[in-house]
This record gives C-alpha cells, sequence and structure tokens, in this order.
C-alpha cells in the first residue's frame, strides 16, 4: 500500500510540471526520419492497422523511451527492435519531438458491443478495483488518457485492438521496461475486464 500511495504521489508531482516538460528532439528533422516509421504508422501517425499503435499526440519523451528499450532489447518486438537498433539517440528524440506535435485522432470504431463493454470499463479507468487493489487508470493517465510525460503515455485516441494487447502482454510478463505498477494491474484484471477498459480507452479524446 505504501509503495503504491508513493507512486501516486509521484504522479500528482509530475502532472503540476508536466505541462513544462517538452520533446527535446528536432521536430522537422523528426518528420524528414519518418518515412520508414510511416508504413506501420501512418503518414501522419495514425495507423491503418489496428495492432500498431497510433503515435501521433503521444506524450514527449515516450517514443524516444520506447524505442531506447527496443533497441537495448528490453522490450521485444522483431521488426522494431531492427528499426530501432540504426537510430541514435538523437534519431530518436527528433522522432519523438515529430511525433508527440501531430494532432491525435480517434481511430477506432466502436461497435455496440464494443460500446457496452466501454460503460464497464469506464468505471475502472475512473475508478479502479477496489477487490484486487488496484488504483483508478485515470490516476496516472489522467482523466481524458492523455497520460503525463514520458513515463505514462496516452492512452486515448488508440486503437483498441493495440490496448488490449499490451495489457494482456503486461498480464503474462511478457512487455518489459515499464514501471511495476502496470504488471500489479494487468495481472489483477481478467482477459474480459481488459477488453472492456481497452473500449473505453479507445473512445477517449
Amino acid at each position: 500500500m505504501l509503495k503504491k500511495l508513493l507512486i501516486l504521489s509521484s504522479v500528482l508531482l509530475a502532472s503540476m510540471v508536466s505541462s513544462t516538460v517538452l520533446a527535446m528532439g528536432d521536430a522537422e528533422a523528426g518528420k524528414q526520419k519518418s518515412a520508414t516509421c510511416a508504413a506501420c504508422h501512418g503518414a501522419q501517425g495514425i495507423s491503418a492497422i489496428p495492432m500498431n499503435p497510433n503515435l501521433a499526440g503521444q506524450v514527449p519523451g515516450y517514443i524516444s523511451a520506447q524505442l531506447s528499450d527496443y533497441k537495448a532489447g528490453i522490450r521485444k518486438n522483431a521488426i522494431m527492435q531492427g528499426q530501432a537498433a540504426i537510430l541514435s539517440q538523437e534519431d530518436m528524440d527528433d522522432l519523438d519531438a515529430y511525433y508527440a506535435g501531430l494532432p491525435a485522432k480517434v481511430s477506432s470504431v466502436l461497435s455496440e458491443e464494443d460500446v457496452a463493454m466501454a460503460a464497464i470499463g469506464e468505471k475502472i479507468y475512473r475508478g479502479g478495483y477496489a477487490e484486487r487493489g488496484i488504483s483508478a487508470c485515470m490516476s496516472c493517465h489522467g482523466p481524458s488518457g492523455h497520460g503525463i510525460p514520458k513515463n505514462y503515455p496516452r492512452v486515448s485516441a488508440q486503437h483498441k485492438e493495440y490496448l488490449e494487447q499490451q495489457l494482456l502482454a503486461y498480464k503474462k510478463g511478457e512487455r518489459m521496461g515499464y514501471n511495476d505498477i502496470m504488471y500489479d494491474i494487468a495481472f489483477g484484471l481478467t482477459e474480459l475486464q481488459i477488453k472492456q477498459l481497452s473500449a473505453y480507452m479507445a473512445g477517449l479524446k
């Protein structure tokens, strides 16, 4: 409990200064370097493939940190590890700055079933899941899912399929390179709850 309180306290402190946190790279240079990224993530950072994440509007610093984890082999994905292997830290920072400056856009089309699941997912996102000691998702990702630079990513305007995939990866211990709280949260959720939560986050603007 003390650990969770300390984490939440640090998140609140981060939220107070997040407006002053800016990407350190060169956005224009990042645009020139983004051609390869566009094949999977879209020309404007909005992916046409639901299992590939949208990058537009991501919090400053997050994309650079994830690319570093791919390059170091901490986060696993054959394609992304290959792409990150040839990037310098400057390249990563430039790409980060470019995508952070693009407008996010809701891209998931929710079915009636998704909307029904999202209504349940909202309760978890905003109120947590007390039975498992899970804090509200908005404590770290914000009421609108916009995230807090650089450790708490934007989850709004993201593909529900990608969100579900990543939460399941945390639950199964397959995704590394993030803080412990995500493992605890995902492990405590059922696969159905993960679907419900993903449907809700995908619809946030």
